[in-house]
């Protein structure tokens, strides 16, 4: 398949240096987008991208997103820039609802936990649909693929 991420780079640079925690998150969320995803470059009339499979470079700079896309022959295909102010409420909360999520493991039954996961799951879609609305036009994503890269967002907020 084509229109598929092949390969994900995390730019470090300017991120808090991870915990060992979130730095097991971050290698979860690239392998399960690696395993399955669906990432399409729009048509354009002036000029057609060339087809995928896709290396994403992922960075935060100057408080934006930066996905810098590359063949898998590492020829350029483009950059777009994503600003970082719609994403961070639905970030916050996550992170929040996250930590109720993880004391709640460790003392509440389960049918109090998993009040607390669904609510998580329901913001971390909230999350996936941002990121959807903010890639019209730059990059077709399906939800699945865009909950995994808004997981990667978060981790890489998560210090």
């Amino acid at each position: 398949m084509t229109n598929r991420i092949c390969h994900i780079q995390i730019d470090e640079r300017g991120l808090v240096r991870p915990t060992p925690e979130i730095e097991q998150e971050r290698k979860v969320a690239i392998f399960d987008l690696l395993e399955d995803n669906s990432f399409a470059l729009p048509a354009r009339e002036d000029r057609p991208y060339p087809p995928g499979p896709y290396r994403l470079g992922l960075a935060i700079r100057e408080g934006r997103l930066v996905f810098d896309i590359t063949t898998e022959a590492t020829e350029k295909v483009g950059e777009f820039h994503l600003s970082l102010g719609p994403f961070r409420q639905v970030v916050k909360d996550y992170f929040q609802i996250c930590e109720n999520y993880f004391d709640a493991v460790k003392r509440l039954p389960p049918s109090q936990i998993e009040a607390i996961d669904m609510a998580r799951r329901g913001i971390h879609n909230e999350g996936a649909r941002v990121l959807q609305d903010r890639l019209t036009g730059k990059a077709e994503v399906d939800i699945d693929t865009a909950r995994r890269l808004f997981t990667l967002i978060c981790v890489m907020h998560w210090g």
